[in-house]
């Protein structure tokens, strides 16, 4: 039967395929692909956790039969003896064989998919007893998650694919089935270290239950330029292993099982999608100027040194966001527990730049903390709000060794090319004079080696309020300042932008927001330093001509929204936008007043 999810837009598009759910587990399990050579030995790793809770099960059924008839209850037998028949239970033995198999999941992510699968079934079992055994078998499936952890390998690029289904010749295409078909992930929700993994894989489109439209996971799949939809509540317990889906990232609707008019309507809209992006591929070597002959600066954010490819490929002059924090992530499924070191770090940098090709790449220091957590035991903290709690450059701070490391690998790496430096999250003075007094002293350690290092320009993110109102304050020690209009907007309107709940008052044309873009762009017009904005704002097409008219000459987003952007900057002539650009600001009612045409 079909039917809709709803959610929230955060990627545009159309994407067509099989569901693959990434189901949640009391533990931490990596989701990754593996290679075609490892199957045997995942479905050893499989077979060795059973085994060895099989073990301990036999261990606790030999202590209890020692034990009196009143120290042992017949309960606690039968349930050992249950926990030992669904442990060598058929269904879930060869179910997670054939994940790893045909789909090339990892051993754990294939567990907690059979484990789904089977779940669903006891559900709908009417017998009262058994649909507890639910309970019991996932008690089983957690001993030996608790078994195989820590014991992941490195993410593979290429899963199997099976056929779309306007090319099958059976509409009842069962899982078995080995022909080429897209593949769409379903999750409750995803940590920036999981896009980071998927990010290297195959699937056509993104759903989360939770989530806003600029959480780093929206960003994320955005930067991976396949369609999204996040904060779509309860589409992971609706949606079942396989279904077929269409994700509408245009509207944020989710449809589950549809038909083939529905089908027929989505693939037209999945083709003249494909179509417009053709068209504004030809603008990709045209210099972005306006008409009125105003060039404009169009930059790239990207996640990894490997991003360079695509930045350069859309056009981009330059990176204008390097989120240095990616490199910090998702070590727990690679083997890597420690942090990266300086060489580390120095490679990525310098592969960063040598991928840019002699443009500049603005390099922001790590901004780990909130929606972005180093790894997945610090997401599972608890803090009142860590939207306002340590993180970024506040953390930064609070680990002085940590930061000067990453401060050396920058500086270093600029000796091979162009590097603008970028400080997260500042607020205050004594932040500011804490931060250049440990790049100071990072470029003396540097010194006190002998090692070569470069000359970096130094900027300043304006992110919080108290920022965007003592601006002559920044511009005294920085070169350039760089509005991040996602947190702005957020700590300006007292919403977590993570928060579904909330998502609806998210609003990046409120008059407070607005003015304090403009009041930040003008300011350093008037100093002569440069401003660009790397926020989500700068790749909606939306603001493009306001932000122009504001007079900003800079926007850095992600390399999927260049094109569009640069369109509308081709059309724009920025001389004549001044004046309602003003009227914008002052209208009681910005949004409203962004759809009349100048």
């Amino acid at each position: 039967m079909t039917f809709a999810v709803h959610g929230l837009p955060v990627a545009r598009g159309i994407a067509i395929g099989r569901a693959v759910l990434v189901v949640s587990s009391r533990i931490d399990v990596a989701h990754y692909f593996i290679k075609p050579p490892e199957i045997e030995s995942e479905i050893e790793r499989v077979r060795t956790a059973r085994n060895a809770v099989s073990e301990e099960l036999t261990k606790l059924q030999a202590s209890v039969a020692l034990m009196g008839p009143n120290d042992a209850p017949h309960e606690l037998v039968a349930l050992l003896e249950v926990h030992q028949m669904l442990l060598q239970d058929e269904a879930l033995t060869s179910g997670v064989k054939h994940w790893i198999t045909e789909r090339l999941y990892n051993a754990e992510w294939a567990l907690t998919t059979q484990l789904e699968v089977i779940a669903r079934q006891f559900d709908e079992m009417e017998d009262e007893y058994l649909r507890e055994r639910k309970a019991d078998l996932e008690q089983v499936v957690e001993r030996m998650l608790h078994r195989m952890k820590g014991t992941a390998a490195v993410l593979a690029p290429t899963p199997p694919r099976r056929k779309r289904p306007a090319e099958a010749e059976d509409d009842d295409l069962t899982v078995n089935d080995t022909i080429d078909v897209p593949l769409v992930l379903i999750a409750h929700d995803l940590s920036p270290a999981d896009m980071l993994q998927f990010k290297k894989s195959v699937f056509a489109g993104f759903v989360t239950d939770v989530g806003g439209r600029t959480s780093h996971t929206a960003i994320v799949a955005r930067s991976m330029d396949i369609p999204a939809v996040v904060g779509a509540r309860t589409a992971s317990q609706l949606v079942r292993q396989d279904d077929w889906v269409i994700i509408d990232g245009d509207a944020g609707v989710v449809i589950v099982d549809p038909s083939p008019i529905i089908l027929a309507e989505y693939g037209f809209k999945q083709r003249q999608g494909d179509l417009e992006r053709g068209r504004l591929a030809r603008l990709r070597h045209k210099p972005a100027v306006t008409l009125d002959g105003q060039r404009v600066d169009l930059l790239a954010n990207i996640e990894m040194p490997e991003d360079t490819a695509n930045a350069v490929k859309a056009g981009a002059v330059g990176v204008g966001l390097f989120r240095s924090e990616f490199l910090f992530m998702g070590r727990e499924s690679q083997r890597q527990t420690r942090l990266p070191d300086e060489e580390e770090q120095y490679q990525a940098y310098k592969r960063a730049v040598e991928g840019m090709q002699g443009m500049p790449v603005t390099i922001r220091t790590i901004d780990i903390g909130a929606d972005k957590p180093l790894d997945s035991k610090a997401s599972k903290q608890e803090h009142l709000n860590p939207a306002l709690g340590l993180r970024a450059i506040r953390w930064s701070l609070a680990d002085p060794a940590m930061f000067l490391t990453q401060l050396r690998a920058i500086l270093r790496a600029a000796s091979h090319g162009e590097i603008h430096l970028l400080i997260p999250m500042l607020a205050h003075a004594t932040e500011i004079r804490q931060t250049l007094s440990l790049i100071d002293f990072a470029r003396a350690e540097l010194d006190n080696k002998g090692m070569v290092y470069g000359k970096v320009k130094l900027g300043a993110m304006i992110e919080i309020p108290a920022a965007a109102l003592t601006l002559k304050l920044f511009l005294k020690h920085f070169d350039f300042l760089s509005i991040g209009t996602n947190d702005l907007i957020q700590y300006t309107l007292a919403i977590d932008r993570a928060d579904e709940a909330v998502a609806h008052l998210y609003d990046p044309a409120h008059p407070a927001v607005l003015k304090l873009v403009a009041d930040t762009i003008a300011e350093c017009r008037r100093q002569g330093k440069g401003v660009s904005v790397c926020g989500e704002m700068a790749g909606d097409v939306t603001f493009t001509r306001l932000l122009l008219g504001l007079g900003l000459r800079s926007f850095s987003m992600h390399p999927s929204q260049i094109l569009a952007v640069k369109q509308e900057v081709l059309r724009a002539d920025a001389g004549k936008l001044e004046a309602w650009a003003q009227g914008v600001l002052e209208a009681d009612d910005p949004a409203t007043a962004l759809t009349l045409k100048p």
